[in-house]
């Protein structure tokens, strides 16, 4: 599933540029000069409050697509402790995050570094961890859902998930196990062992209807995750936005920076390692006029490509989680906040999308 996946407030400061520096902790044992990055708002979501940004967590454990080795292990602690620190509190993960062995293994460390995290107790209480439960095939009755939801809280040992989602639906190829699935999200929550629940790579017609079905029982559907970015934005994600919208849906944006597409940092003489590599050979020779326009952006503000294209995700009003392993990685996103695009940048890019040939592959699981 993972290797198939290839998946705010309005008192930020209208200023892209942000001279002054503050030292904040990024674990008790070591200090980092970072800009104050943003003024500790939230966002709602259902009965949550969390960070206009999230961080995901998909490359914890994955060795076949993002190369991990247990030895990363301490610097995707400090990572973890860094966000934290800065005032993220959203962590998106999945119960099949993890490849072979190492299934489960993305929500086994972010349980670690929960309880391991030594900052202001405050700031561990507000962590709110959002995971998926894979609908898979022997997943067939709302009790096997519901021991899936028992089996994450086990493995990152907290006694209540932030948002238990269901990470696809079967309604492309087993439509009669959906509703199974959707009563077992409405079990989980009436037993409180979620505090909201949500959907991932769900389109507008499933959307609607899960949240009719979910709104008969009591049970408001809080979230929707979908690829949303400069490099896969299309009529389907902006219909499901405008849906999110109009039913009070927070929309999710997983892989807003195209797996790494919209970095900068690769070029087709300069691709990454691993399965990405097929990938990014189809679709960069065609996102000239899109990369060319986040440089620009980026360098007349002072930013970096991956904050433009993270902080167009935030302006849309969804709540971007980009993937992080390493702490250069969480500098740079965090970088994301505390300012916004004007409104001609937002149309000089969004221009730029729409010239670019190549656009990001829909997951395969997506429905209509």
């Amino acid at each position: 599933m993972a290797y198939l996946t290839l998946k705010a407030t309005a008192y930020f400061s209208s200023s892209i540029n942000s001279s002054s520096e503050t030292y904040l902790p990024s674990s008790p044992s070591k200090l980092l000069k970072l800009p104050p990055f943003w003024p500790w708002e939230k966002v709602k979501v259902g009965p949550l409050s969390v960070s206009p940004m999230g961080f995901g967590t998909w490359a914890w454990g994955n060795q076949l697509l993002w190369g991990y080795q247990e030895s990363m292990d301490n610097e995707l602690q400090q990572t973890f402790n860094l966000a934290v620190d800065n005032g993220i509190n959203l962590f998106d993960t999945a119960d099949s995050y993890g490849t072979g062995r190492l299934n489960g293994k993305s929500e086994k460390l972010l349980g670690k570094f929960i309880r391991e995290y030594q900052g202001q107790k405050r700031l561990q209480k507000d962590i709110v961890i959002a995971t998926k439960f894979a609908a898979y095939p022997w997943r067939l009755t709302p009790g096997q859902f519901l021991n899936a939801c028992n089996a994450s809280i086990d493995r990152m040992q907290i006694e209540q998930i932030g948002i238990g989602q269901l990470h696809w639906s079967t309604a492309n190829y087993a439509p009669l196990q959906e509703k199974a699935l959707w009563d077992g999200l409405v079990a989980m929550h009436d037993k409180g062992l979620v505090r909201a629940v949500g959907v991932s790579n769900y389109g507008p017609k499933q959307l609607v209807k899960i949240y009719d079905y979910l709104k008969a029982r009591g049970v408001p559907l809080c979230t929707a995750q979908v690829q949303f970015s400069l490099l896969s934005v299309g009529e389907d994600q902006l219909e499901i936005k405008n849906i999110c919208d109009s039913l009070g849906i927070r929309l999710i944006a997983y892989s807003p920076l195209g797996l790494g597409m919209l970095t900068g940092k690769y070029t087709p003489s300069n691709l990454p390692r691993g399965p990405r590599a097929f990938l990014f050979r189809q679709i960069l020779p065609g996102l000239d006029p899109l990369l060319s326009a986040l440089e620009e952006i980026a360098q007349k503000g002072s930013k970096t490509m991956p904050q433009v294209a993270i902080n167009w995700c935030i302006c849309k009003g969804t709540i971007p989680i980009p993937g992080v392993k390493t702490v250069k990685q969480a500098e740079e996103n965090l970088g994301a906040l505390g300012w916004r695009l004007s409104s001609q940048e937002l149309l000089q890019l969004e221009y730029a999308a729409r010239e670019s040939p190549q656009k990001m592959i829909q997951n395969i699981f997506q429905t209509r």
